[in-house]
């Protein structure tokens, strides 16, 4: 009897086990007390050595797999976070080196994660519809028939695992551990059998995103005791993940981890800025309990931090203290380094802020919220698709944005969402991230498929904004969050009537791509009729949008706004606004994207570039200025300090000082543009980008009064090159030198 089948494309993968869970754990309200980590497994026999083996496995929230006592794999934090009701993933592995002839054993450990989280917060997580204690799904199939299913024959026991919540930490106690539990020849006479439980309600879909793992250990850069004789470390990053440790003592003593980005004056941790919204159960700790009788080596498996310091309070004696880095393990498809230090070093923290906000998707920060924020996410984009092959991961969290979409078409400000973000927290600057990611996707990898798949679904949310809007202008939801000056601050419905323009714009051009002539044109007049509401609101002449807001001037120019005759006053315009703000950042997160880009576009390469170097405050620069490891959430550093959502500068840097850009008509690298700026203090840059069809290369050099350009084009693409004098040429594959004057 079938309990669960995939079936969304291709064959149906039709799963034989029942979903399984912890005997007597039934979920009556949100105040249920939290119970151990379960421990499951089941002993089986083979008649001798495979031909083939694999296990699907779903597990909730999250799982480790075990096969004779070896974990399989070296996924953490699998599988990835969904609208559990709507959709959950399923992970499959080839386990045939695992078995063996006669006696066998397969373990699963199950933790909270996302699924039970269960802490109070401000965004309801643990009221959310589908929680419920964790469970798994189950398939191990030998030689393509299916040998083993997660049923009530299945044993459970608690085990070290005494807590874990997902912005908590997790409490471990040694003694409790039951060695060789997944093991053959381990005696669970005293463990009793699973019970069947009720299915988490989501389709079953096959995790195709890469997993998160630990990508790298650091050690710290230098440590101190506190007044409290507390061990202090500085890894000299900041990153999610947690923290490893080796440590020794007497049986029952404890190592409480704590974890936090900021100091106070006496060189202690300071979360007073990033542990305001969680209202229960503790902050960023991890709690070890020892077993004793020698040295012990332990780290956390089920909830991840964001940190750069790390606070131990224990009278054990410590021998050695790791960071573990951890996010989701993209393969790096990007490289780019230049002549001055401080533009490699911006580079460094925005990719560093990039994967820290990614494990298993795209999130604010790694230690407040964890949350999806859809505006941080999408102004992010292009920065992890010029780095990183993120377009799958990125594929199946519009997957939840889709699922988390109300029938009138509204979308939440975070994904995944219980509720909170729908009244709050959204609008079409963070809403078009329904759009402008699938565009993006194909853009640089010319897969339309998310395209196609949640086309109606676009449509529904276009139509919503359009909609809500007035006149053609829309304006509902966020602005330009984390201006530095919020009382001057753009007007949102500036902004929010750009996006409507994009969209409308997006949507015609999607309408093309999946079939539909009659909705291309129809949004395409909709985009026509924002276009001159916008101009009729906020345009008054000279050169002037809205209050002459550098967001305002560039928004226009970005989203394509500014009548043809009006371009040049618009850019003056903006031009001397920066100049007369001596290039400091006057902006949020959505002109942080914008402003950059339309000054380099329009002939300031110079003024784009001292936004992004110069070191008074604020900037990107005075972040470089005071230290900063990561991009921070505001301009002068409160909050927190592992935000993605400035992180545009990394794109831009591939966009414009290499000159790197894919072609809209002929998307996934196909066709390129290469036309590098070139700013008066920078004497060379080298990047690359592995697309599609090979990897592209740029370099440039000042050499006296010219300009070398070298440019590879790898095989089944065209490039078009402008040169730094204006002159434009065609070329294929293969290598290719220009000397151009400065």
């Amino acid at each position: 009897m079938e309990s669960d089948t995939f079936s969304e494309g291709g064959t149906p993968v039709q799963f034989t086990g029942r979903w399984i869970g912890i005997p007597g754990a039934v979920l009556f309200n949100s105040t249920r007390p939290v119970l151990p980590a379960p421990l499951f497994r089941k002993s089986f026999t083979m008649d001798g050595a495979p031909r083939s083996a694999r296990i699907r496995i779903c597990g909730l929230g999250y799982y480790e797999l075990y096969l004779n006592g070896e974990k399989v794999g070296d996924h953490v934090l699998d599988p990835g976070v969904t609208q559990y009701d709507r959709r959950v993933l399923f992970v499959e592995y080839d386990v045939c080196g695992f078995l063996r002839p006669g006696l066998n054993v397969v373990g699963v450990i199950l933790g909270n994660g996302w699924y039970n989280c269960f802490t109070p917060a401000s965004w309801n997580f643990d009221k959310a519809s589908w929680r419920d204690y964790p469970k798994f799904l189950l398939d191990l199939e030998v030689n393509e028939a299916v040998q083993v299913s997660s049923d009530v024959t299945w044993k459970y026991s608690s085990g070290p695992i005494r807590f874990d919540g997902l912005r908590n930490g997790e409490h471990y106690d040694a003694a409790r551990e039951c060695e060789g539990w997944s093991a053959p020849g381990y005696d669970d006479s005293d463990w009793v059998t699973s019970v069947e439980t009720a299915p988490p309600g989501g389709k079953l879909v096959p995790q195709l995103m890469p997993p998160c793992k630990v990508m790298e250990t650091l050690e710290p850069v230098r440590s101190w005791r506190t007044a409290e004789e507390d061990f202090m470390y500085d890894l000299g990053a900041n990153i999610s993940g947690w923290a490893r440790i080796m440590v020794s003592g007497e049986a029952g003593e404890e190592v409480v981890i704590r974890y936090g980005e900021q100091l106070d004056s006496e060189g202690r941790l300071d979360t007073g800025e990033i542990d305001k919204f969680i209202l229960d159960g503790g902050f960023q700790t991890d709690r070890y309990r020892l077993k004793g009788g020698g040295g012990e080596i332990w780290e956390p498996r089920f909830s991840y931090h964001g940190f750069q310091y790390i606070q131990i309070s224990t009278r054990a004696e410590l021998f050695r203290v790791e960071g573990r880095v951890v996010h989701t393990a993209f393969a790096q498809i990007g490289k780019f380094i230049a002549s001055d230090p401080a533009i490699n070093r911006l580079q460094k923290i925005t990719v560093r802020s990039y994967l820290s906000n990614f494990t298993s998707i795209p999130t604010d920060c790694p230690h407040r919220e964890k949350n999806g924020w859809t505006g941080d996410a999408h102004l992010a984009a292009e920065t992890g698709l010029m780095q990183f092959s993120a377009a799958e991961a990125y594929s199946q969290w519009i997957d939840s944005i889709a699922d988390s979409q109300r029938p009138s078409g509204q979308l939440p400000g975070i994904v995944p969402t219980t509720g909170w973000g729908f009244n709050w927290g959204n609008g079409p600057a963070w809403d078009s991230a329904f759009l402008l990611i699938p565009w993006y996707i194909y853009l640089y990898t010319g897969n339309p498929e998310p395209i196609h798949r949640h086309y109606q679904a676009m449509k529904r949310y276009v139509n919503y904004c359009l909609r809500r809007s007035k006149d053609g202008i829309a304006d509902f939801g966020l602005g330009d969050w984390c201006s530095p000056d919020p009382e001057r601050m753009v007007d949102r419905a500036v902004t929010d009537t750009g996006y409507a323009y994009r969209l409308s714009v997006l949507l015609s051009r999607f309408a093309l791509i999946t079939g539909r002539s009659r909705d291309s044109k129809e949004y395409a007049d909709w985009a026509v009729s924002i276009r001159e509401s916008f101009n009729k609101t906020f345009y008054k002449g000279s050169g002037l949008y809205a209050q002459g807001e550098q967001t305002a001037l560039a928004c226009a120019l970005y989203q394509g706004l500014v009548e043809e005759t009006e371009k040049e006053s618009v850019v003056m315009r903006l031009s001397r606004s920066v100049e007369n703000a001596h290039c400091k950042a006057d902006f949020g997160v959505l002109g942080a994207k914008y402003v950059p880009r339309v000054l380099a576009e329009y002939g300031r390469i110079d003024l784009a570039y001292r936004l992004l170097t110069q070191t008074d405050f604020p900037g990107w620069g005075h972040w470089l200025k005071r230290g900063a490891t990561s991009l921070w959430e505001n301009w002068d550093g409160s909050g927190s300090r592992n935000h993605i959502m400035f992180g545009d500068v990394s794109a831009w840097m591939y966009h414009f000082l290499a000159g790197i850009r894919p072609d809209p008509e002929q998307p996934g690298f196909r066709h390129m543009l290469i036309s590098p700026k070139i700013p008066p203090t920078l004497e060379w840059v080298e990047a690359e980008h592995a697309a599609p069809h090979g990897t592209i290369r740029v370099r440039w050099e000042k050499a006296k009064d010219a300009i070398q350009l070298d440019v590879e084009i790898p095989m089944g693409s065209t490039a078009t090159i402008q040169t730094p004098d204006g002159i434009m040429r065609t070329v294929g594959r293969g290598a290719h030198r220009f000397h151009s004057a400065c």
